[in-house]
């Protein structure tokens, strides 16, 4: 059984209800269920409101699309299902194909192999570890139809959500290198550490 229901816009106090319609107006007059577990803390629900759509939901220096499918391989990391299939069917509607959704997916996923391997050589203290060859394979990293660019944001905020120090900052100076500029970097962090809080709060109300 679920720790926290959702609040439902009927019983909703007066500064809840009023987040709720300009959530409404967002979305076109839906009203995702995952806000309305999130009601039942006011400010939270503010927060991630206001970040949610000056970060994820609409464009800036990336495009809608791009932050879509970097919403989704975050949800995918909070093992969030609700928000998992909410960007997914975002994605397919604003352009991106399924095969496309998956190879995003492949491309976090792959991604941790590298990072727990990194972290590891990172963490460890030791220069036993420093000479030692990655001898592991990324062909998805080059294999995938995804733009680079793109690859290269899905790797940055994976990477910044697993902590592994090695492999951000070798994304982000690949990322660079490719002609992505510090403002669209930044929009990733922000985009991906949004949609980390809306995870993170939601799986722990459904406990």
């Amino acid at each position: 059984m679920a720790f926290l229901k959702p609040v439902e816009p009927a019983s909703a106090p007066e500064p809840v209800a009023q987040t709720y319609g300009r959530i409404q107006e967002m979305f076109g007059g839906d009203l995702p269920e995952m806000f309305l577990v999130y009601g039942n803390v006011e400010s939270f629900l503010k927060d991630f409101y206001m970040n949610f759509k000056k970060f994820v939901y609409s464009s800036g220096a990336l495009d809608e699309k791009t932050r879509a499918i970097i919403a989704l391989v975050v949800a995918c990391h909070s093992k969030c299902p609700a928000w998992v299939q909410f960007f997914q069917s975002r994605a397919v509607a604003l352009g991106w194909s399924k095969a496309e959704v998956a190879e995003a997916m492949a491309v976090a996923a792959t991604n941790y192999c590298y990072n727990t391997f990194f972290k590891f050589r990172d963490l460890s203290g030791s220069g036993l570890f420093e000479g030692m060859g990655v001898g592991l394979r990324a062909h998805t990293f080059t294999s995938v139809s995804l733009d680079q660019k793109l690859v290269e944001l899905i790797n940055i905020a994976v990477s910044d959500i697993n902590a592994c120090k090695p492999c951000t900052s070798g994304h982000v100076d690949k990322s660079r290198a490719l002609g992505l500029s510090d403002d669209q970097i930044l929009e990733c962090i922000q985009c991906a550490s949004t949609m980390y809080a809306g995870c993170q709060f939601l799986n722990a109300a459904e406990c």
